[in-house]
Order: structure tokens, then sequence, then C-alpha cells
């Protein structure tokens, strides 16, 4: 027996106008999907409020003020960001004792989160043995301000590293990648700005297809959710 359909119900070679009015009505969805997001894209600056050229005086007055002190380098940054942003303007993690593992393209590390928001992140990264990894394909520019120890990067073709002493940036713009090592005792202060939640599956993947820690991949989703609330609720997109 032919298959049967409910009442109103037609299959699309019966009834082409039906699935032309679907599909019409998806292409046209999909093309202001589209479009409003482009146009998002062009504006996003307009949220951003960390300044480059002021986090890199910060982290070199952080190296400054407590040289070899990784400690004593984020106590400045975090007392330096609250006494510089009013809590209306943007939202600040200011524990700095919330640290969670990070593992994310074969790299693995510890972050601290001082800022996330749909727009903007500003964490504390790196470990005292040295790891590397893939940097991603993100869709931000992400910047790595070296506090001590040296971050080594890579691009294919180069036949010579790319080398980062203490007091450097390393920007990775957006849609490049690369390799990179931290080497031993490297620490950061990491700053992204673009579509923050789309470098979230980079973030996590490796949690989810590898070592399988559900509490890390729970406290990340977590905090990071948290601050990007925290931050909406204040208007900061």
């Amino acid at each position: 027996m032919g298959k049967s359909f409910g009442s109103g119900e037609q299959p699309c070679n019966a009834n082409g106008g039906t699935c032309l009015k679907k599909w019409s009505i998806f292409s046209v969805l999909l093309v202001l999907f589209l479009v409003t997001c482009k146009w998002l894209d062009t504006i996003k600056d307009r949220w951003y409020v960390f300044d480059t050229a002021s986090l890199h005086e910060l982290a070199r007055g952080a190296i400054e003020s407590s040289p070899n002190n990784t400690a004593g380098m984020i106590q400045h940054i975090v007392a330096n960001l609250t006494a510089t942003y009013p809590s209306t303007q943007i939202h600040l993690n200011p524990d700095s004792n919330e640290w969670t593992l990070s593992n994310a393209g074969g790299a693995m590390g510890a972050m601290y989160i001082i800022h996330a928001s749909i727009t903007e992140y500003l964490m504390i990264f790196g470990t005292p043995l040295g790891t590397e990894g893939h940097t991603g394909l993100l869709a931000a520019d992400d910047y790595f301000h070296i506090l001590i120890g040296e971050q080594w990067a890579f691009l294919p073709g180069q036949l010579e590293m790319e080398r980062y002493p203490p007091g450097s940036v390393h920007h990775l713009p957006r849609g490049t990648v690369k390799q990179y090592k931290m080497h031993e005792g490297c620490f950061a202060m990491e700053y992204a700005r673009g579509w923050i939640p789309l470098m979230v599956p980079f973030g996590l993947a490796d949690t989810l297809s590898s070592t399988l820690d559900i509490p890390t991949f729970y406290n990340t989703a977590r905090i990071t959710g948290r601050e990007m609330l925290k931050n909406l609720l204040i208007g900061k997109v």
C-alpha cells in the first residue's frame, strides 16, 4: 500500500507550491540572519571597553611592580582594573583564587577569568610546567601579554620561531592559526575582543573528546556564563 498522508499534509511532489513556499521562507530567514550577523560584526567595536594599548601598559606595570612574582602581578592587574573601571560600566571578577584548568587545542594550563562578556574576555592563563598546542581558529583578535616566562609561536612556512618574552604582546589576528608553546613557567594576561561565545566550543572541546574532566567542564561553563550574565545585566555586551 502507498504511504497515506493526514489531512492537510501533502508530499512535496504532490504539492510543489507548499514546498516552494517553505523553502522560500527558510531562504529569506537565512539571508536576514546572515545580514544581521554581518551588520553586528561591523558595529561590535562600540561594545569594547578595554583598550589594547592601556592593557599593554598595565601588563608592563605589573611586571615592574612585582618582578618574578606572578601572584603580585595578578594583584596589581586586578587592583588597577577595579580602580579604573566602575562597576556600572563593566563587571570584573575580583576573586583571584578562582582558577580552573583549561584544555584547548592540545595545550593545558590554568586560567583565572577576570572578565567575560559577549565581545570581550580578559584572563590570566599559564602553567609552571610548560605546554604547547594549536591556537584555535578564533572569531576574535587575541592578545597574549606575557608576564613571566616566554611564549613561542610558529606559522606554516616559517623556519624560525617567534619569541615573546615578558613585557611583549603576541597578537593573534582573528582567523589566524599557529602552533604555540608556553615555555616552562610562563603566565600571560590574555585579552580577546570579538565574538566570545563562538570561542567557547574550542575551549571546551578537548574536555568532551579527550580528558572527560566533567567537573572542569562544569566550572568553566559556570564561571563564563555567570560573568557574561552579570555583564549583560548592566548593559555590557
